[in-house]
């Protein structure tokens, strides 16, 4: 599992470590593990031209100190000092021990230019808004450069904590990060920014539980429901699909699709698209007779193409069984019968739903992924899976969010919810939480987009086609 903290939890464990260590010893850790990333990144460190980019924090010392190390091997090295009066001290003269220049913002832009590799020690992980000009003229000309840009812990200018970026920032190639990963790392918009992230490990103790988590492919096997000599298509999870319409018949049969592809033992249709369903998918169990009576079902997805047809989504919310709510199921849904349900509710908006449910702009939600869904959560009293890029998970009552990234931009097509819908309906029928269901569903859906995509569009029939490789390649 990959986990994320928030700043105030990586400050204390930094505290509580360096009260044990030699003074300096922890910036000489995470010198160390920055200066081999950027000999990694370089291939070759003896004759290149090396550019730090120098604040006035701990990351400015970071990076003097890692300079010092690649000058010492030959690279030329020079420190562009923002804060002149206010630069590490000893960072500053290890560099310049070690054959290191330093140089002020005026004279950056020919160095710049002439870099194979830009450190970005501009600010820390304690920085809040947008780079100020003279920052925001550097990382303009670093951008513009043909060098390699590496990030101290996290890209200057984005939100550690939140994801947000606030105004202008540091476009990385590569952030090596200390001790954790940190939330904007993980969490779009800022995400976007890191590049890849590499983590070096410098010793720090973190509580439990972590403010982010992200599955791999070892938690995802761990929780695939499995089979065993015993089962039965009730053992292995029935689930209830209440979707589509006269308008949206291709939303069921989606929805149905995904929920085939994601283990479900059988699955009951209930709606408007019955003659589409079973001429595509004839195992399918169909019932005419609305959701209350369609027999017997381990959860209900309701809502993909459901057009106006407010009471199947309120006999589904009345049902005592995990229910998953998405598309239009969410705007017909009644808060409040969401929130006096005793079993588990999963909720899957977009970024332009979860804007509606809140009564923001969707503006106001892409800027503020993580605040959007932790909000959606409690004011529904339900498990919230906001779709996007990075896909977030949050519980009702806290606790960690669970972010997946595991997808690709070809996954933007019509009818690629539905199939996540009947994914992670299947997964709550088969007695999954709902905090694993909607992640793990996330997780497969992500990989079976890689899969069916492979570079070139793909339709989401394709996507639910694909599902099955993905489960199969995270239990290899």
């Amino acid at each position: 599992m990959r986990t994320a903290y928030c700043v105030e939890t990586v400050r204390a464990a930094e505290r509580e470590l360096m009260a044990r260590l030699p003074e300096g010893a922890l910036m000489q850790r995470a010198a160390a593990g920055l200066a081999a990333a950027c000999a990694d990144l370089l291939g070759r460190v003896y004759g290149r031209r090396v550019v730090l980019l120098v604040g006035s924090g701990d990351n400015g010392g970071d990076a003097l100190y890692a300079g010092a190390r690649l000058a010492r091997r030959g690279a030329g090295v020079t420190a562009v000092l923002l804060a002149p009066g206010r630069t590490h001290p000893g960072g500053l003269a290890a560099l310049l021990r070690a054959s290191g220049t330093s140089a002020a913002p005026a004279a950056a832009e020919p160095l710049l230019r002439r870099a194979d590799l830009v450190v970005d020690g501009i600010v820390g992980i304690g920085g809040k808004g947008g780079l100020r000009p003279e920052a925001a003229r550097l990382a303009a000309l670093a951008d513009a450069s043909r060098a390699a840009v590496v990030a101290v812990d996290l890209p200057s200018g984005v939100e550690a904590d939140t994801g947000e970026v606030l105004g202008p920032a540091v476009r990385a190639d590569l952030t090596v990060t200390f001790g954790t990963h940190k939330p904007g790392l993980l969490v779009d918009p800022a995400r976007g920014y890191a590049g890849s992230v590499r983590l070096v490990d410098i010793g720090l103790d973190l509580p439990d539980p972590a403010d982010l988590e992200a599955l791999q492919h070892s938690d995802v096997a761990a929780r695939l429901p499995l089979p065993g000599a015993a089962s039965d298509k009730y053992r292995r999870g029935v689930v209830g699909i209440a979707a589509g319409s006269a308008r949206y018949p291709g939303a069921a049969v989606l929805a149905v699709a995904g929920a085939l592809r994601g283990g479900a033992g059988a699955v009951r249709y209930v709606g408007a698209a019955a003659d589409a369903v079973i001429a595509r998918f004839p195992e399918t169990l169909v019932s005419d007779t609305g959701p209350a009576k369609a027999g017997r079902v381990q959860a209900w997805v309701v809502g993909p193409g459901a057009g106006d047809d407010a009471s199947a989504v309120a006999e589904v919310l009345a049902a005592d069984v995990p229910v998953l709510v998405d598309a239009d199921g969410l705007r017909l849904a009644d808060r409040g019968a969401v929130r006096a349900r005793s079993a588990p509710t999963l909720l899957t908006p977009h970024a332009g739903e979860a804007a509606a449910l809140l009564g923001v702009a969707r503006e106001a939600v892409e800027e503020a992924r993580l605040a959007a869904v932790r909000e959606l959560a409690g004011l529904y009293g339900a498990t919230v899976l906001l779709k996007g890029a990075t896909t977030l998970v949050a519980g009702p009552t806290g606790g960690a969010v669970r972010v997946n990234a595991t997808g690709t931009a070809w996954l933007a097509t019509a009818g690629s919810g539905d199939v996540l819908s009947g994914l992670a309906g299947s997964l709550l029928a088969a007695g999954l939480s709902a905090l694993d269901a909607g992640s793990v569903a996330a997780y497969l859906h992500g990989l079976a987009g890689r899969f069916a995509a492979d570079g070139a569009p793909a339709g989401a029939h394709d996507v639910a086609e694909a599902v099955p490789a993905a489960w199969r390649d995270t239990l290899d």
